[in-house]
């Protein structure tokens, strides 16, 4: 943890660069699965669901379901992106909801979301 008591101006500016690049990155990866879920909706293994061999069914079931897993993934971590692009603007970005403490920058590169510095994450 650090003993400043917030973060620079440029450094607010280099998150921010960094966040929005992971966003883009993420956006392109729910692209990506979107795209591969259509594809298996419209492939002829859709219709494995009706066939007669069972382990054909269970295993596009079970591709369809880690589909959309991931499509909610990368759409709830653009939102958890876009709430911290929100904080930054607002003058909370970093700073600790439990401690009030700023979050090391190690912590913030890793999980630019976070509200909560290591310490007291690990507490709970």
């Amino acid at each position: 943890m650090t003993n400043k008591k917030s973060w620079t101006n440029q450094e607010l500016a280099d998150f921010k660069d960094m966040i929005i690049k992971k966003k883009s990155q993420a956006e392109d990866d729910l692209e990506i699965n979107k795209k591969r879920a259509d594809d298996m909706m419209n492939s002829d293994h859709s219709n494995a669901l009706y066939s007669s061999h069972m382990a054909d069914a269970s295993a596009d079931h079970t591709d369809m379901e880690r589909a959309y897993y991931f499509i909610a993934r990368e759409q709830r971590f653009i939102t958890y992106l876009d709430r911290a692009l929100s904080m930054i603007d607002d003058g909370t970005f970093g700073v600790c909801k439990v401690c009030s403490k700023l979050i090391s920058k190690e912590r913030l590169e890793e999980v630019p979301h976070t509200k909560k510095c290591f310490d007291c994450k690990s507490s709970i």
